[in-house]
């Protein structure tokens, strides 16, 4: 059984942005196996990457996001140990997988991890969030920029930036550009829903196997995002993540989630480091 398989969901990427991120994965010490689904019009990605070790799945047509990393996912099934969601706009020292792997293995009650995450000027990326409510969503997405001081504190709380980022700690949303899963995750509460084509499919996963497993933030490795926030730019995109957030509240409730109001106020109130909270074991 492989130790690590990885998917990256492509769509007309900069090869040399994304030889990044596929170099990254590819350098690990650990037993690995990539698929590079390729969502893009025509197949032209296919050959900018030769290794035994990658995979290259061509659909014909943009699947979304989440259908994209099924695919691997489905490819990967009982084949792997645990498996990486992975960017293309991300790039890592190889060696924080063996770190993440050992940490899994010690702490067999994790489902799912996320290191600490840097803009490329060092910058920490608030990527740790609260279960979203309609006004947090709203108040990031559409409110104007020049306003946003106004929603300071609702904001900041949404992104825990009151909770200690150098400390690990449970979070239930954490962010679809590194994921880390154990594998039988997937059987128990399947993949990502795929009526989001774009965004939220991380939120809701991240959900779904918070259920079942402890949801971790791992701040004692780091990787590097580009982060371009596309949504905020694109009108295409603002109008993916507009129905995304319709879908998402349509499934799990507006103003009624009860289990949503439950964990945040338990992020809330438990501020101490959750290391401490819940004893995870460390690796050295």
């Amino acid at each position: 059984m492989t130790d690590i398989s990885c998917s990256i969901v492509l769509f007309e990427n900069d090869p040399e942005e994304l030889s990044l991120a596929v170099n990254s994965f590819l350098g690990s010490t650990k037993d690995i196996r990539l698929y590079l689904v390729d969502n893009s019009p025509d197949d032209s990605l296919r050959y900018e990457f030769d290794s035994p070790r990658i995979e290259y799945i061509f659909p014909g047509r943009n699947l979304g996001y989440g259908a994209g990393h099924n695919l691997a996912i489905a490819k990967s099934k009982r084949k792997s140990r645990y498996h990486l969601i992975l960017n293309p706009d991300v790039e890592f020292d190889p060696e924080i997988l063996d770190n993440l792997f050992s940490f899994m293995e010690q702490n067999t009650e994790v489902g799912l991890v996320m290191p600490k995450v840097l803009y490329r000027t060092g910058d920490i990326q608030y990527l740790c969030k609260r279960l979203p409510e309609p006004k947090d969503l709203f108040l990031r997405r559409f409110i104007p920029r020049h306003i946003k001081f106004l929603f300071k504190t609702l904001m900041e709380t949404y992104e825990l930036k009151f909770r200690d980022y150098d400390s690990v700690m449970e979070v239930p949303n954490l962010s679809g550009c590194f994921m880390f899963v154990r594998s039988d995750v997937f059987e128990k509460v399947g993949g990502f829903d795929e009526q989001y084509f774009l965004y939220l499919e991380d939120t809701d996963l991240s959900r779904r196997i918070n259920q079942s497993y402890r949801t971790v933030y791992y701040p004692r490795v780091s990787i590097i995002h580009g982060y371009r926030k596309g949504s905020y730019k694109s009108l295409k995109l603002m109008k993916y993540h507009l129905s995304s957030s319709i879908k998402y509240f349509n499934k799990w409730g507006w103003f009624d989630d009860k289990a949503r109001m439950l964990v945040n106020r338990s992020l809330v109130r438990d501020t101490a480091p959750r290391e401490n909270l819940f004893h995870f074991i460390i690796p050295n």
